[in-house]
């Protein structure tokens, strides 16, 4: 059975957030309602959204702050803006704060659907691409699936540990360096390195969770450089 594709809302009109949930839902997506910024940056790291969509004028949080640290957690994640903001300035602002699409209100629920789904087909287009697979000791590591195996035993990563083992992979009993990992795999604004590589540091701690049934099997910290990962690996094409 195919899984759902979670989407992430943040909408402070609470009729048209609902109708928007209901609606989607309808159309077979897994969608959360959250009212504004600051309740929904709390709430988007304990889930895997798929993609969000994001109102652009809410209290406390406005949606461009919100998509710009969301971008921190998740920086491929899909985005589209919905507001009643539609000046070419506004736009532009909306593209710069990392958006993939600006829907201005009103709009139809039929319109929002197709811009979903051609986005949704462009990075699956992606994704359906040829990628290695990886044996990591006993591990077996199939990065399109983003599925680590251990025997019978399988476990669905997240796409930032999915991210983050594939280049520690890559080098495999060698260094990846801490600052190219973290610029590439999270894309953090400048003011916002710091953030992401306590980030990193923090799937790292799981990635070691995940591969410690095999003894054989370690990340080291190189102090100042980055991470080695240690394993005997055979490459499976």
């Amino acid at each position: 059975m195919e899984e759902k594709v979670k989407i992430f809302m943040c909408e402070d009109d609470e009729n048209l957030g609902m109708i928007l949930r209901e609606y989607l839902q309808a159309k077979g997506f897994d969608a959360d309602l959250f009212p504004n910024g600051e309740v929904g940056i709390r709430a988007f790291p304990e889930k895997k959204y798929d993609f969000c969509l994001l109102d652009v004028m809410m209290p406390q949080k406005d949606g461009f702050t919100l998509a710009q640290e969301i971008r921190i957690l998740n920086a491929e994640i899909p985005i589209i803006f919905l507001t009643a903001k539609n000046l070419k300035e506004d736009i532009l602002e909306g593209f710069k704060a990392g958006a993939d699409d600006y829907l201005t209100k009103p709009f139809s629920m039929e319109e929002l659907l197709l811009r979903i789904e051609a986005i949704m087909r462009r990075i699956n287009g992606k994704k359906n691409k040829e990628i290695p697979l990886f044996h990591i000791g006993k591990f077996l590591f199939d990065t399109q699936k983003q599925i680590l195996s251990y025997g019978k035993e399988t476990t669905k990563l997240t796409t930032k540990e999915s991210e983050l083992l594939a280049h520690l992979c890559i080098n495999m009993n060698d260094i990846l360096d801490r600052e190219f990992a973290v610029n590439t795999i999270w894309k953090p604004h400048p003011d916002f390195y710091q953030f992401a590589a306590r980030s990193m540091d923090v799937y790292i701690t799981k990635l070691r969770k995940l591969l410690k049934e095999d003894p054989r099997v370690e990340i080291m910290n190189i102090h100042g450089k980055g991470y080695k990962l240690i394993a005997p690996v055979v490459p499976v094409k």
